[in-house]
């Protein structure tokens, strides 16, 4: 039964994997081939160095940042999935980050270390936001699929973080842009949960029980404002878990903007035209929060 279990995780994340990668299969590699981006590192677990990818204004600009996570299962994925977010927004005087994080097949790492390590970044950013031109009270965690339940995460789950880091330093964003998102790892009262992926990943995988790890079970008020971008027609993650996550959010008084793309299936903000809808999205999403003027 023990193997059993095993194998029907591997089946389930290998599945996730598959459908938030690209149309043109092979274009995210590993390691991620990205021009032009100034690269740090902002953690170093054993001998893994873990880097981020820098698009924008330097300093002293004081811009806005985000920081992208990319989704693969939390068992593989490239930084280069936001590659095109990232010069997008720079573009428009965002310094856009895209990172790197431990993921199974490359470090045998659990989500609780993915989500350590998705909190490190944030917190690596605001920490040195005068070296990078970035304002620290404007800084937004993104992502999409296993990466959007990272950034997600980032916003309401401390639990993780690594022990040696300065706690002073805040590692929880100022705002969340989410696509196709885990967003409930757990039962949910009123919400059916046989085909949603977060909610059948094992503990022994997870390394956690489901709910320390699920967004929609720690959601407070003052919470970040979010925009989520989601396929009515997602199998993996289904619409209705993103639903119940804003509803919570709305609930808590926080702001949660849903935006549903009929007939979409999962991974759908990687291809056009949805890739540049999905962007504009985010562009008025950022200035509603006045964090970039209006074209």
């Amino acid at each position: 039964m023990k193997h059993l279990v095993k194998f029907l995780a591997a089946a389930l994340l290998t599945t996730l994997a598959v459908c938030a990668a690209p149309a043109k299969r092979g274009s995210f590699g590993y390691p991620p081939q990205i021009e032009g981006a100034r690269v740090e590192t902002y953690k170093t677990a054993g001998e893994t160095k873990l880097n981020l990818w820098i698009f924008g204004p330097a300093a002293p600009s004081n811009a806005p940042a985000i920081v992208f996570f990319f989704g693969g299962g939390w068992s593989s994925g490239s930084p280069a999935q936001f590659e095109v977010q990232c010069r997008q927004l720079a573009k428009r005087g965002v310094v856009a980050i895209t990172a790197d994080y431990r993921v199974a097949t490359r470090h045998q790492a659990k989500p609780v270390q993915c989500l350590a390590d998705a909190r490190s970044a944030i917190r690596w950013v605001r920490a040195h936001a005068a070296q990078l031109g970035v304002d620290p009270n404007r800084i937004a965690a993104g992502g999409g699929s296993a990466g959007g339940h990272l950034a997600g995460a980032t916003a309401f789950i401390s639990q993780f973080d690594e022990l040696a880091e300065d706690k002073k330093i805040s590692a929880t964003p100022n705002a969340l842009v989410l696509f196709n998102p885990a967003l409930v790892l757990a039962p949910l009262a009123g919400l059916d949960l046989d085909k949603s992926f977060g909610a059948r990943v094992p503990e022994e995988r997870l390394g956690t029980k489901g709910e320390n790890l699920s967004p929609a079970h720690h959601v407070t008020s003052n919470a970040p404002p979010a925009i989520i971008f989601h396929g009515r027609a997602d199998t993996t993650v289904p619409f209705a878990t993103v639903e119940a996550f804003a509803a919570k959010m709305k609930a808590a008084g926080n702001r949660c903007d849903l935006v549903g793309y009929e007939g979409q299936p999962h991974g759908f903000f990687n291809r056009d035209p949805w890739q540049a809808k999905t962007l504009d999205e985010v562009d008025k999403f950022l200035v509603s929060l006045g964090w970039i003027k209006a074209r």
